[in-house]
């Protein structure tokens, strides 16, 4: 029996017009004749047709994607800049975990992957990297327990190089893999990326 006394089918609450298509497919399943079958499946899938696809959206509502000057980095970059106070909270969920952070930074021009800034040493492989990594700041903070002290290094290489981007990874020693990546300073000369608000036209 496909369809149950509550209009269900499966356990899925079916609308009226399926349902009785579907209760008319099963009265014919109990009618010898193939002819009143065939036409009962035929009613049956012509009354499903009939259900109104969702609306498309207007063409005017349609947002595009702006290509130019408008390049990302980690999931934490297609959102507005962390504050001071949301970089803190990501600062204590890293060293509360018992991750390393780890600081690096690079100037523009050489931030993102191009032919001009990598360097192939042969065809792309397993475990190829292509430009991902950049200066280190100093060595990773084993064993870092404060995070008072990964942000005081970060104020340190912002105003070493402000001029550069500076972002913050993550490192677990159990797993020997990157758990985490953010940007934590965006130089106010960098011309390559957009406010959330100009990002589509």
């Amino acid at each position: 029996r496909l369809l149950g006394a509550d209009h269900k089918c499966f356990g899925v609450l079916l609308p009226q017009h399926l349902s009785k298509a579907l209760n008319s497919l099963q009265r014919s399943f109990s009618s010898p004749s193939h002819i009143t079958m065939a036409l009962a499946i035929k009613s049956a899938a012509a009354q499903v047709a009939c259900v109104k696809a969702a609306p498309v959206a207007k063409a005017n509502r349609m947002m595009v994607w702006r290509p130019d000057n408008n390049k990302m980095f980690e999931t934490f970059s297609y959102l507005p800049p962390l504050s001071d106070d949301q970089i803190a909270r990501q600062v204590d969920y890293i060293v509360n975990n018992g991750y390393t952070p780890c600081l690096e930074f690079s100037m523009p021009e050489d931030a993102y992957v191009s032919s001009g800034s990598s360097i192939r040493f042969g065809a792309v492989s397993a475990n190829y990297f292509d430009n991902r990594y950049w200066t280190m700041w100093k060595l990773p903070m084993f064993g870092c327990s404060d995070p008072v002290q990964v942000l005081r290094e970060i104020d340190n290489a912002t105003k070493a190089f402000p001029n550069a981007y500076i972002r913050m990874s993550a490192f677990d020693a159990n797993r020997q893999v990157q758990v985490a990546s953010m940007l934590v300073h965006r130089p106010s000369s960098a011309k390559e990326w957009r406010p959330v608000n100009q990002r589509q036209v």
